[in-house]
């Protein structure tokens, strides 16, 4: 299996002949975000089997980017979607879309996808109503991966998600400030603790940041990716932890 992150929570994950795209958002400039770091993501990011939406904030559930997918491709989407974002369902017509809660299970070629619990706000408007679920999925093929989408620390997380080999875990935000409703290096690290996975991939940091605020705390967008390093190091020594440049990839050793 192999793992490519092409920034912020983007990720392809290629196993069992299927390849499935995380929370694709492939443009410069997102409202009053713009993207500072890494190339924007080449065509082949849209050949995928199947896309894995995590939740609705337009920086993971980006309609644009999902636009530009092949027809046909399958979508899971945090169920209540196409209520809670107008337009959804026509904008996307060409796609198969499929709305899950934590619990539901989807095939997608080779693989196998179960949607878990994320600890997470994520209705489209931060003043909107909560209509739908934040989600983490595990996907079960030669290895088993869990792409936590954005999380705070929740008690029973490994519990959700059972056995995991390959954990791709957020670890920073888009701004200065970072609520608890998200992982920083510190609490990713203390996740990994508990997931206790073969191998791991910080993801969710030093891609996106808000026009204009280059100068402020500007270590909170270059360093969690380091941080999370060695946070890992001494809260999850047997983890091996892979930190990938935009577009770089890993096949992550996960046989036991």
């Amino acid at each position: 299996m192999e793992i490519t992150w092409w920034g912020h929570a983007t990720c392809t994950v290629e196993d069992a002949g299927t390849r499935l795209l995380t929370d694709p958002v492939l443009v410069r400039r997102l409202a009053h975000l713009r993207r500072r770091q890494g190339a924007l993501p080449p065509p082949v990011v849209l050949r995928a089997d199947g896309v894995l939406v995590s939740h609705l904030h337009s920086d993971h559930l980006h309609v644009p980017s999902l636009a530009r997918l092949a027809p046909g491709t399958v979508v899971l989407l945090p169920r209540g979607a196409l209520r809670a974002v107008p337009g959804l369902g026509r904008r996307l017509a060409r796609l198969e879309l499929v709305e899950v809660a934590p619990g539901d299970k989807q095939r997608i070629g080779g693989l196998d996808v179960r949607a878990v619990h994320a600890r997470h706000d994520g209705r489209r408007f931060p003043v909107g109503p909560r209509q739908a679920p934040a989600l983490g999925y595990v996907i079960s093929g030669t290895a088993r991966t869990y792409f936590a989408g954005d999380t705070g620390l929740f008690s029973g997380m490994a519990r959700e998600t059972g056995p995991v080999d390959v954990a791709l875990l957020p670890v920073g935000g888009w701004g200065p400030g970072l609520g608890h409703e998200h992982l920083n290096p510190e609490r990713a690290a203390l996740a990994l603790s508990d997931l206790r996975p073969r191998a791991a991939v910080p993801v969710h940091f030093g891609t996106y940041w808000p026009i204009g605020l280059g100068a402020v705390r500007p270590h909170e967008f270059h360093s969690p990716g380091v941080d999370f390093v060695r946070q890992a190091a001494q809260l999850a020594p047997d983890v091996a932890v892979h930190l990938l440049g935009h577009g770089e990839s890993v096949r992550p050793e996960v046989a036991r």
